[in-house]
């Protein structure tokens, strides 16, 4: 039999070779860690100082100027049941083309940096209706009050504000500011006693007669034209123009006949506006202008008068005064009439015309003068339809006085140069 011989164990010291060469190999198989080093914060690179611009403020509009127009709509004939009279329905068109044209005007200015609240209240055409709307506090506290329209509407509204300092237009009556007594009334329209200063002045400047012949009707309506004219004519002449007055009946005028100049230009004065004494009279002074030379001057409504005939008039050689020519052809008024018409599709009317001249005037005062209305006396306005030139009177405020006068050519009413 064989026997297997048996392996020695090993030494101590042997174990201890075994266990560092174990160790080794482990050692040697496992992964080799890199040390972590520690986080590089990154550096921060200097920003560039941008210097920003401050935002510029946006100024504040100014502030609102307040205007009230106070005009005769009568808009309470559109209720249920009711309709427009003729009489109604004229004063309502006239009310409504003069706020167009009074609002195009604060339009065009609003477009220049101006700044404006317009508040429309309706007269209704009314008297006690007028005399209400004084009490209302909105109008009470605007800067400007127009209107109303007609003498007693306003006669009843001022009334009430004889005591408060706000300026009130009366923007379409010549009725002579006297008969309202209030300092704050601003008449736009010429009174009739200036158109007849300003005949009386025109012929003492410009013809220089020995007398003028005054035709009365025998109205007492007359007397509103022939008074202021005479006082200014005599103060004027200084008592050289004799005035001659005759109360004319069925156009006889065989009383002045030895009077009458051959050589020189009779003038004649005719106050009336009388339809039939006007016809009449007329004939009567044509027949005569074949053997005098004859200058005849007459109301300013006779420019509206479709029953006086051209011919005649301008034989007579006929000058009136007006306040309410237009002259269309120039370019102002073009451009004024197309800006109109593409705003509210319709034709301008005369008082649509005064509505932009009166809103322009007074829109560009109240917003220089940080809505007041003052010192109008030195502030002179050409218009579309008239000039503004104003007076104060005490008790009376602003009236405007200029008038032009005019003369019958070409069978048609020019201004005389």
């Amino acid at each position: 039999m064989i026997s297997v011989r048996n392996r020695l164990p090993l030494s101590s010291g042997n174990k201890w070779l075994l266990f560092l060469w174990i160790t080794l190999l482990v050692a040697a198989c496992s992964p080799k860690l890199q040390p972590v080093a520690p986080p590089v914060k990154p550096t921060e690179t200097e920003k560039p100082v941008v210097k920003t611009e401050p935002k510029p403020v946006k100024p504040l509009p100014p502030k609102p100027v307040v205007i009230s127009l106070l005009l005769p709509f009568g808009l309470d004939h559109l209720n249920p049941g009711a309709s427009y009279t003729d009489v109604s329905l004229k004063q309502a068109n006239i009310a409504l083309d003069y706020y167009q044209g009074f609002k195009l005007a604060l339009d065009s200015l609003t477009a220049s940096g101006y700044n404006y609240k317009l508040l429309v209240h309706d007269t209704k055409g009314s008297v006690a209706q007028a005399h209400a709307l004084a009490y209302n506090p909105q109008i009470q506290a605007s800067d400007l009050i127009v209107g109303p329209v007609f003498p007693d509407d306003l006669k009843a509204f001022t009334s009430v504000l004889v005591s408060a300092r706000k300026p009130v237009v009366s923007p379409l009556s010549p009725a002579s500011p006297s008969t309202f007594n209030n300092q704050n009334l601003v008449t736009v329209i010429p009174p009739l006693a200036y158109h007849a200063r300003a005949t009386a002045k025109y012929i003492n400047n410009r013809i220089k007669p020995q007398r003028v012949f005054i035709l009365r009707s025998g109205y007492s309506e007359d007397n509103e034209y022939i008074t202021p004219f005479k006082n200014t004519i005599d103060s004027l002449s200084k008592g050289h123009i004799q005035v001659v007055q005759l109360t004319v009946v069925r156009g006889n005028l065989a009383a002045l006949s030895s009077q009458f100049s051959t050589d020189s230009n009779n003038i004649f004065l005719m106050p009336s506006t009388n339809q039939a004494f006007l016809m009449v009279t007329m004939r009567s002074l044509d027949s005569l202008a074949k053997k005098y030379p004859v200058m005849l001057f007459g109301h300013p409504s006779w420019a509206k008068f479709n029953f006086l005939h051209a011919d005649i008039l301008q034989r007579l050689k006929t000058h009136i005064t007006s306040a309410d020519q237009v002259d269309y052809k120039a370019a102002t008024t073009l451009d004024f009439l197309r800006t109109y018409r593409k705003a509210y599709h319709a034709e301008a009317s005369e008082y649509a015309i005064k509505g932009f001249d009166e809103g322009l005037y007074f829109g560009k005062l109240l917003a220089a003068d940080h809505g007041e209305i003052k010192n109008l006396d030195q502030k002179d306005f050409i218009g579309l339809h008239n000039d503004f030139h104003f007076i104060k009177k005490s008790g009376q405020g602003y009236i405007n006085t200029h008038v032009n006068m005019m003369d019958y050519s070409y069978f048609e009413l020019r201004k005389v140069e």
